[in-house]
Protein backbone atom coordinates (compact mmCIF):
# COMPACT_ATOMS: atom_id res chain seq x y z
CA UNK A 1 0.00 0.00 0.00
CA UNK A 2 2.11 2.80 -1.54
CA UNK A 3 1.23 6.37 -2.93
CA UNK A 4 -2.24 4.41 -4.14
CA UNK A 5 -3.31 4.48 -0.73
CA UNK A 6 -3.66 7.97 -0.68
CA UNK A 7 -5.88 7.98 -3.98
CA UNK A 8 -9.15 7.11 -2.47
CA UNK A 9 -10.03 10.59 -0.84
CA UNK A 10 -12.69 11.74 -2.46
CA UNK A 11 -14.46 15.04 -4.04
CA UNK A 12 -17.08 16.95 -2.64
CA UNK A 13 -19.74 15.03 -4.04
CA UNK A 14 -20.41 12.25 -6.01
CA UNK A 15 -21.35 11.54 -9.74
CA UNK A 16 -24.46 12.00 -11.76
CA UNK A 17 -25.27 8.72 -11.77
CA UNK A 18 -27.77 9.11 -15.27
CA UNK A 19 -25.33 11.64 -17.06
CA UNK A 20 -22.33 9.91 -16.23
CA UNK A 21 -21.22 13.47 -15.89
CA UNK A 22 -19.82 15.80 -13.23
CA UNK A 23 -21.36 19.36 -12.52
CA UNK A 24 -18.58 21.80 -11.57
CA UNK A 25 -17.83 25.18 -10.76
CA UNK A 26 -16.05 26.76 -13.34
CA UNK A 27 -12.72 28.83 -13.59
CA UNK A 28 -11.61 32.31 -13.20
CA UNK A 29 -14.56 34.76 -12.48
CA UNK A 30 -17.08 32.12 -13.32
CA UNK A 31 -18.42 30.42 -9.88
CA UNK A 32 -21.39 30.47 -10.39
CA UNK A 33 -21.99 28.67 -13.50
CA UNK A 34 -21.89 24.85 -13.70
CA UNK A 35 -20.17 22.98 -16.32
CA UNK A 36 -21.25 19.79 -16.56
CA UNK A 37 -18.41 18.06 -18.71
CA UNK A 38 -15.45 17.91 -16.31
CA UNK A 39 -14.57 13.98 -15.65
CA UNK A 40 -14.09 12.88 -12.29
CA UNK A 41 -11.51 10.90 -12.92
CA UNK A 42 -9.09 13.55 -14.34
CA UNK A 43 -7.59 15.66 -12.22
CA UNK A 44 -5.33 18.85 -12.98
CA UNK A 45 -2.30 17.84 -10.37
CA UNK A 46 -0.80 21.23 -10.54
CA UNK A 47 -1.57 24.33 -11.92
CA UNK A 48 -2.35 27.90 -9.91
CA UNK A 49 -5.95 26.97 -8.86
CA UNK A 50 -5.03 23.54 -7.18
CA UNK A 51 -2.19 25.01 -6.04
CA UNK A 52 -4.38 27.96 -4.63
CA UNK A 53 -6.47 25.51 -2.61
CA UNK A 54 -3.48 23.48 -1.38
CA UNK A 55 -2.43 26.80 0.37
CA UNK A 56 -6.22 27.83 1.42
CA UNK A 57 -6.57 24.64 3.19
CA UNK A 58 -2.83 25.19 4.63
CA UNK A 59 -4.18 28.70 6.32
CA UNK A 60 -7.48 26.71 7.77
CA UNK A 61 -5.35 24.11 9.26
CA UNK A 62 -3.40 27.03 10.33
CA UNK A 63 -5.97 28.85 11.99
CA UNK A 64 -7.90 25.69 13.24
CA UNK A 65 -6.32 22.26 14.55
CA UNK A 66 -2.78 24.69 15.18
CA UNK A 67 -4.39 27.54 17.06
CA UNK A 68 -6.78 25.76 18.81
CA UNK A 69 -4.60 23.02 20.15
CA UNK A 70 -1.66 25.24 21.39
CA UNK A 71 -2.12 28.84 21.44
CA UNK A 72 -4.37 27.46 24.74
CA UNK A 73 -1.40 25.90 26.33
CA UNK A 74 0.02 29.73 26.76
CA UNK A 75 -3.37 30.78 27.58
CA UNK A 76 -4.09 28.48 30.18
CA UNK A 77 -0.86 30.14 32.35
CA UNK A 78 -2.06 33.79 31.69
CA UNK A 79 -5.54 32.96 32.73
CA UNK A 80 -4.41 31.38 36.00
CA UNK A 81 -1.89 33.97 36.67
CA UNK A 82 -3.70 36.85 35.80
CA UNK A 83 -6.91 36.81 34.14
CA UNK A 84 -8.69 34.34 35.84
CA UNK A 85 -7.52 34.29 39.14
CA UNK A 86 -10.99 33.56 41.03
CA UNK A 87 -11.27 29.92 39.12
CA UNK A 88 -9.19 27.00 39.90
CA UNK A 89 -6.73 25.48 37.59
CA UNK A 90 -9.01 22.59 36.95
CA UNK A 91 -12.46 25.09 36.01
CA UNK A 92 -9.55 26.95 33.63
CA UNK A 93 -8.74 23.88 32.10
CA UNK A 94 -12.15 23.19 30.57
CA UNK A 95 -11.86 25.76 28.44
CA UNK A 96 -9.19 24.43 26.31
CA UNK A 97 -10.40 20.89 26.77
CA UNK A 98 -13.87 21.78 25.35
CA UNK A 99 -12.22 23.08 22.22
CA UNK A 100 -9.89 20.60 20.62
CA UNK A 101 -12.86 17.94 21.77
CA UNK A 102 -15.58 20.25 19.41
CA UNK A 103 -12.84 20.10 16.80
CA UNK A 104 -12.89 16.60 16.04
CA UNK A 105 -16.03 15.79 18.03
CA UNK A 106 -18.29 17.24 15.20
CA UNK A 107 -16.89 15.73 12.46
CA UNK A 108 -19.60 13.23 12.52
CA UNK A 109 -21.66 15.87 11.28
CA UNK A 110 -19.71 17.62 9.57
CA UNK A 111 -18.69 14.52 7.44
CA UNK A 112 -22.42 14.29 6.82
CA UNK A 113 -22.50 17.65 5.66
CA UNK A 114 -19.78 17.62 3.15
CA UNK A 115 -21.08 14.73 1.70
CA UNK A 116 -24.07 15.82 0.14
CA UNK A 117 -21.92 19.14 -0.56
CA UNK A 118 -22.18 21.41 1.67
CA UNK A 119 -18.47 21.82 1.87
CA UNK A 120 -17.89 26.13 1.28
CA UNK A 121 -21.17 26.36 3.06
CA UNK A 122 -19.07 24.91 6.25
CA UNK A 123 -15.63 26.73 5.47
CA UNK A 124 -17.88 29.97 5.38
CA UNK A 125 -19.97 29.49 8.63
CA UNK A 126 -16.88 27.81 10.07
CA UNK A 127 -14.78 31.10 9.51
CA UNK A 128 -17.11 33.17 10.38
CA UNK A 129 -17.74 31.22 14.19
CA UNK A 130 -14.52 31.73 14.75
CA UNK A 131 -13.62 34.93 13.83
CA UNK A 132 -16.71 36.18 15.34
CA UNK A 133 -15.65 34.27 18.64
CA UNK A 134 -11.74 35.67 18.66
CA UNK A 135 -13.70 39.56 18.49
CA UNK A 136 -15.94 38.01 21.17
CA UNK A 137 -13.65 37.18 23.58
CA UNK A 138 -11.61 40.48 23.31
CA UNK A 139 -14.65 42.18 25.46
CA UNK A 140 -14.72 39.97 27.87
CA UNK A 141 -13.83 41.25 31.28
CA UNK A 142 -11.69 39.98 34.58
CA UNK A 143 -12.59 36.89 35.94
CA UNK A 144 -15.43 36.33 33.25
CA UNK A 145 -14.96 32.86 32.55
CA UNK A 146 -18.48 32.47 31.05
CA UNK A 147 -17.45 34.62 28.37
CA UNK A 148 -14.22 33.16 28.17
CA UNK A 149 -15.69 29.53 27.91
CA UNK A 150 -18.36 30.25 25.23
CA UNK A 151 -16.01 32.43 22.47
CA UNK A 152 -12.52 30.39 23.46
CA UNK A 153 -14.14 27.04 24.32
CA UNK A 154 -17.03 26.25 22.51
CA UNK A 155 -17.30 29.03 19.40
CA UNK A 156 -13.65 28.48 18.36
CA UNK A 157 -14.11 24.83 18.75
CA UNK A 158 -17.07 24.83 17.04
CA UNK A 159 -15.98 26.77 13.99
CA UNK A 160 -12.90 24.66 13.69
CA UNK A 161 -14.81 22.00 13.47
CA UNK A 162 -16.53 23.21 10.51
CA UNK A 163 -13.94 23.59 8.67
CA UNK A 164 -11.28 20.99 9.95
CA UNK A 165 -12.67 17.95 8.10
CA UNK A 166 -13.40 19.81 4.86
CA UNK A 167 -10.00 21.49 4.77
CA UNK A 168 -8.39 17.93 4.42
CA UNK A 169 -10.55 16.30 1.70
CA UNK A 170 -11.14 19.30 -1.00
CA UNK A 171 -7.67 18.86 -1.96
CA UNK A 172 -7.94 15.38 -3.11
CA UNK A 173 -10.53 17.11 -6.35
CA UNK A 174 -7.29 18.90 -7.38
CA UNK A 175 -4.80 15.98 -7.43
CA UNK A 176 -4.11 12.24 -8.24
CA UNK A 177 -0.09 11.22 -8.74
CA UNK A 178 0.93 14.21 -6.70
CA UNK A 179 -1.95 14.03 -3.90
CA UNK A 180 0.83 12.28 -1.80
CA UNK A 181 2.59 15.53 -1.69
CA UNK A 182 -0.13 18.04 -1.47
CA UNK A 183 -1.96 16.53 1.25
CA UNK A 184 1.02 16.88 4.01
CA UNK A 185 1.72 20.60 2.90
CA UNK A 186 -1.99 20.70 4.18
CA UNK A 187 -1.82 19.19 7.31
CA UNK A 188 2.07 21.47 7.88
CA UNK A 189 -0.41 24.41 8.24
CA UNK A 190 -1.13 23.11 11.91
CA UNK A 191 1.83 23.15 12.49
CA UNK A 192 3.15 26.44 11.36
CA UNK A 193 -0.01 27.82 13.74
CA UNK A 194 1.24 25.42 16.59
CA UNK A 195 4.80 27.74 16.32
CA UNK A 196 3.60 30.95 15.47
CA UNK A 197 0.52 31.45 17.56
CA UNK A 198 2.18 30.54 21.15
CA UNK A 199 5.13 32.91 20.08
CA UNK A 200 3.20 35.48 18.84
CA UNK A 201 0.82 35.88 22.01
CA UNK A 202 3.84 34.89 24.52
CA UNK A 203 5.39 38.36 22.54
CA UNK A 204 2.66 40.56 23.14
CA UNK A 205 1.42 39.50 26.83
CA UNK A 206 4.45 40.28 28.03
CA UNK A 207 4.38 44.17 26.78
CA UNK A 208 3.08 46.13 29.50
CA UNK A 209 1.56 49.05 27.26
CA UNK A 210 -0.69 45.65 25.81
CA UNK A 211 -4.11 44.81 27.59
CA UNK A 212 -6.15 41.30 27.52
CA UNK A 213 -8.60 43.22 24.85
CA UNK A 214 -5.82 44.67 22.66
CA UNK A 215 -3.92 41.50 22.23
CA UNK A 216 -6.86 39.20 21.60
CA UNK A 217 -8.18 42.15 19.19
CA UNK A 218 -4.69 42.13 17.40
CA UNK A 219 -4.69 38.25 17.11
CA UNK A 220 -8.73 37.95 16.13
CA UNK A 221 -7.65 40.66 13.33
CA UNK A 222 -4.71 38.21 12.10
CA UNK A 223 -6.84 34.94 11.91
CA UNK A 224 -9.66 37.00 10.30
CA UNK A 225 -7.39 37.62 7.74
CA UNK A 226 -6.18 34.58 7.19
CA UNK A 227 -9.62 32.81 7.09
CA UNK A 228 -10.77 35.25 4.57
CA UNK A 229 -7.56 34.92 2.08
CA UNK A 230 -8.18 31.06 2.61
CA UNK A 231 -11.86 30.70 1.67
CA UNK A 232 -11.10 32.59 -1.40
CA UNK A 233 -8.69 30.38 -2.47
CA UNK A 234 -11.12 27.22 -1.46
CA UNK A 235 -12.70 26.20 -4.44
CA UNK A 236 -14.39 23.40 -5.43
CA UNK A 237 -14.20 21.98 -9.00
CA UNK A 238 -17.62 19.99 -8.51
CA UNK A 239 -20.95 21.21 -7.74
CA UNK A 240 -22.98 19.50 -4.88
CA UNK A 241 -24.63 16.11 -5.86
CA UNK A 242 -28.01 15.45 -6.70
CA UNK A 243 -27.99 11.85 -4.50
CA UNK A 244 -26.47 10.20 -1.60
CA UNK A 245 -25.69 7.68 0.80
CA UNK A 246 -28.03 7.26 3.55
CA UNK A 247 -26.87 8.29 6.59
CA UNK A 248 -28.62 4.98 8.89
CA UNK A 249 -27.23 2.66 6.58
CA UNK A 250 -24.11 3.92 5.92
CA UNK A 251 -22.94 4.01 10.20
CA UNK A 252 -24.26 -0.25 9.92
CA UNK A 253 -22.41 -0.73 7.18
CA UNK A 254 -19.01 1.05 8.86
CA UNK A 255 -19.90 -1.09 12.30
CA UNK A 256 -19.31 -4.35 10.20
CA UNK A 257 -16.68 -3.31 8.38
CA UNK A 258 -13.87 -4.93 10.46
CA UNK A 259 -10.93 -2.59 8.88
CA UNK A 260 -12.43 0.55 9.69
CA UNK A 261 -13.69 -0.51 12.98
CA UNK A 262 -9.80 -0.87 14.19
CA UNK A 263 -8.59 1.86 12.77
CA UNK A 264 -11.54 4.03 14.75
CA UNK A 265 -10.23 2.23 18.15
CA UNK A 266 -6.89 3.12 16.82
CA UNK A 267 -6.87 6.68 16.24
CA UNK A 268 -9.47 6.60 19.53
CA UNK A 269 -6.10 5.40 21.41
CA UNK A 270 -3.57 7.48 20.05
CA UNK A 271 -6.15 10.37 21.01
CA UNK A 272 -6.55 9.63 24.30
CA UNK A 273 -2.73 9.01 25.12
CA UNK A 274 -1.22 11.88 22.57
CA UNK A 275 -1.73 15.23 25.00
CA UNK A 276 0.45 13.73 27.74
CA UNK A 277 3.49 14.98 26.02
CA UNK A 278 1.83 18.21 24.00
CA UNK A 279 0.25 19.69 27.54
CA UNK A 280 3.06 18.33 30.15
CA UNK A 281 6.32 18.85 28.35
CA UNK A 282 6.90 22.20 29.49
CA UNK A 283 5.96 21.61 33.00
CA UNK A 284 8.24 18.47 33.34
CA UNK A 285 11.20 21.30 31.81
CA UNK A 286 9.97 23.63 34.73
CA UNK A 287 9.82 21.12 37.94
CA UNK A 288 12.83 19.28 36.77
CA UNK A 289 15.02 23.09 37.17
CA UNK A 290 15.18 24.29 33.47
CA UNK A 291 14.24 28.28 32.88
CA UNK A 292 10.67 28.91 32.57
CA UNK A 293 11.79 30.69 29.11
CA UNK A 294 13.32 27.75 27.67
CA UNK A 295 10.79 24.82 28.72
CA UNK A 296 8.03 27.99 26.49
CA UNK A 297 10.26 27.13 23.50
CA UNK A 298 10.24 23.55 24.44
CA UNK A 299 6.92 23.46 22.83
CA UNK A 300 7.59 25.48 20.08
CA UNK A 301 10.94 22.80 18.99
CA UNK A 302 7.69 20.32 19.44
CA UNK A 303 5.84 21.75 17.09
CA UNK A 304 8.58 23.01 14.86
CA UNK A 305 9.67 19.62 14.35
CA UNK A 306 6.29 18.42 13.85
CA UNK A 307 5.99 20.43 10.88
CA UNK A 308 9.08 18.89 9.26
CA UNK A 309 7.39 15.66 10.31
CA UNK A 310 4.44 16.37 7.64
CA UNK A 311 6.64 18.03 5.31
CA UNK A 312 8.88 14.53 5.22
CA UNK A 313 5.70 12.47 4.99
CA UNK A 314 4.88 13.84 1.66
CA UNK A 315 8.14 11.81 0.49
CA UNK A 316 8.08 9.45 2.47
CA UNK A 317 4.74 7.71 1.48
CA UNK A 318 6.12 7.47 -2.36
CA UNK A 319 8.84 4.99 -0.84
CA UNK A 320 7.16 3.06 2.39
CA UNK A 321 3.11 3.35 1.98
CA UNK A 322 1.10 5.30 4.52
CA UNK A 323 0.15 2.37 6.22
CA UNK A 324 3.69 1.46 6.88
CA UNK A 325 4.70 4.69 7.40
CA UNK A 326 1.88 5.78 10.03
CA UNK A 327 2.30 2.13 11.73
CA UNK A 328 6.27 3.20 12.28
CA UNK A 329 6.36 6.74 13.40
CA UNK A 330 3.15 5.93 16.14
CA UNK A 331 5.95 3.51 17.17
CA UNK A 332 8.45 5.42 17.49
CA UNK A 333 6.44 7.85 19.35
CA UNK A 334 5.12 5.65 22.15
CA UNK A 335 8.95 4.75 22.94
CA UNK A 336 10.30 8.38 23.24
CA UNK A 337 7.05 9.29 25.57
CA UNK A 338 8.73 6.71 27.72
CA UNK A 339 11.60 9.17 28.37
CA UNK A 340 9.74 11.15 29.80
CA UNK A 341 10.81 9.43 33.23
CA UNK A 342 14.35 10.60 32.15
CA UNK A 343 14.09 14.18 31.92
CA UNK A 344 16.37 16.13 33.51
CA UNK A 345 18.35 18.39 31.45
CA UNK A 346 17.96 20.32 28.28
CA UNK A 347 19.46 18.14 26.38
CA UNK A 348 16.64 15.48 27.43
CA UNK A 349 14.16 18.01 26.63
CA UNK A 350 15.27 18.77 23.14
CA UNK A 351 15.35 14.89 22.36
CA UNK A 352 11.62 14.27 23.29
CA UNK A 353 10.57 17.56 21.66
CA UNK A 354 12.68 17.12 18.17
CA UNK A 355 11.77 13.07 17.72
CA UNK A 356 8.27 12.74 19.19
CA UNK A 357 7.50 16.02 17.51
CA UNK A 358 8.62 14.98 14.10
CA UNK A 359 7.28 11.46 14.10
CA UNK A 360 4.34 12.77 15.74
CA UNK A 361 3.81 15.26 12.68
CA UNK A 362 4.32 11.92 10.06
CA UNK A 363 1.39 9.83 11.86
CA UNK A 364 -0.95 12.99 11.86
CA UNK A 365 0.03 13.70 8.32
CA UNK A 366 -0.94 10.04 7.86
CA UNK A 367 -3.92 9.59 9.63
CA UNK A 368 -6.98 10.65 6.74
CA UNK A 369 -5.53 9.01 4.09
CA UNK A 370 -5.03 5.51 6.49
CA UNK A 371 -9.32 5.88 7.09
CA UNK A 372 -9.53 6.88 3.14
CA UNK A 373 -7.67 3.89 1.99
CA UNK A 374 -10.39 1.85 3.74
CA UNK A 375 -13.57 3.80 1.91
CA UNK A 376 -14.69 1.80 -1.37
CA UNK A 377 -18.27 3.91 -1.95
CA UNK A 378 -16.22 7.55 -2.18
CA UNK A 379 -19.62 8.90 -1.12
CA UNK A 380 -19.19 7.94 2.09
CA UNK A 381 -15.51 9.49 2.41
CA UNK A 382 -16.81 12.74 4.75
CA UNK A 383 -18.98 10.72 7.01
CA UNK A 384 -15.82 7.56 7.59
CA UNK A 385 -13.31 10.84 8.34
CA UNK A 386 -15.96 12.56 10.57
CA UNK A 387 -16.71 9.05 12.58
CA UNK A 388 -13.32 7.98 13.12
CA UNK A 389 -12.48 11.51 14.46
CA UNK A 390 -15.65 11.92 16.63
CA UNK A 391 -13.96 8.73 18.58
CA UNK A 392 -10.72 10.62 18.63
CA UNK A 393 -11.80 13.78 20.21
CA UNK A 394 -13.92 12.16 22.65
CA UNK A 395 -10.67 10.30 23.68
CA UNK A 396 -8.50 13.59 23.65
CA UNK A 397 -11.17 15.20 26.04
CA UNK A 398 -10.97 12.77 28.71
CA UNK A 399 -6.83 12.20 28.01
CA UNK A 400 -5.58 14.83 29.60
CA UNK A 401 -7.30 14.66 32.92
CA UNK A 402 -6.40 11.22 33.23
CA UNK A 403 -2.73 11.82 32.87
CA UNK A 404 -3.16 14.50 35.35
CA UNK A 405 -4.55 12.11 37.83
CA UNK A 406 -1.92 9.65 37.31
CA UNK A 407 0.77 12.47 37.69
CA UNK A 408 -0.43 13.55 41.24
CA UNK A 409 2.04 13.32 43.96
CA UNK A 410 4.90 13.92 40.87
CA UNK A 411 4.70 10.49 39.67
CA UNK A 412 6.36 11.40 35.72
CA UNK A 413 6.35 7.59 35.27
CA UNK A 414 2.92 6.65 35.54
CA UNK A 415 1.27 8.95 32.51
CA UNK A 416 4.70 7.94 30.94
CA UNK A 417 3.54 4.60 30.84
CA UNK A 418 0.16 4.90 30.51
CA UNK A 419 0.42 7.40 27.13
CA UNK A 420 3.44 5.18 25.65
CA UNK A 421 1.27 2.29 25.97
CA UNK A 422 -1.44 3.80 24.03
CA UNK A 423 0.35 5.11 21.56
CA UNK A 424 1.89 1.79 21.11
CA UNK A 425 -1.13 0.13 21.19
CA UNK A 426 -2.16 2.35 18.10
CA UNK A 427 0.42 0.78 16.30
CA UNK A 428 -0.56 -2.70 16.89
CA UNK A 429 -4.68 -1.53 15.67
CA UNK A 430 -2.59 -0.25 12.42
CA UNK A 431 -0.63 -3.61 11.79
CA UNK A 432 -4.16 -5.38 11.94
CA UNK A 433 -5.58 -2.73 9.69
CA UNK A 434 -2.98 -3.74 7.28
CA UNK A 435 -3.33 -7.45 7.60
CA UNK A 436 -6.98 -7.20 7.56
CA UNK A 437 -6.54 -4.91 3.93
CA UNK A 438 -4.47 -7.59 2.83
CA UNK A 439 -6.59 -10.60 3.45
CA UNK A 440 -9.36 -8.97 1.35
CA UNK A 441 -6.84 -8.15 -1.18
CA UNK A 442 -6.29 -11.79 -1.59
CA UNK A 443 -9.88 -12.72 -1.18
CA UNK A 444 -10.81 -10.70 -4.18
CA UNK A 445 -8.44 -11.62 -6.58
CA UNK A 446 -9.11 -15.37 -5.66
Amino acid sequence: MGISSLEHVTSCGPEDPEKGLDNSVADEGENSIIKPSIDRTAHPDGGLRAWGVVLGAFFIQFCSYGYIFFSYCLMTDYYTRIYMTAYSASSIAWIGSVSPFLLFAIGLFVGRLYDRGYCMHLVYGGALLISLSLFMLSLIKHNQYYGAFLCQGVGVGLGGGMIYLPSLVIVSQYFDKKRAVAMPIVTAGASLGAVVSPIMLNSLLQRPNMTFAIVSSIYASLITAILILACYLMKPRFAPPKSYANYSESLRRFSRDTAFVTVTIGLALFGLGVLFPLFFLQLAAIENGLSKEFAFYSLVILNGCGFFGRIACAFLTRRIGVDTLAMVSIVVCGGVVFAFMAIRSVLSVVFVGVVFGFFWGIFVATCSPLVAMLTDNMEEIGLRLGTAFAFAGLAELIGPPIMGALRSGNHWWRPAVFSGTLLIATGACILAVRIISRRRKVSSTA
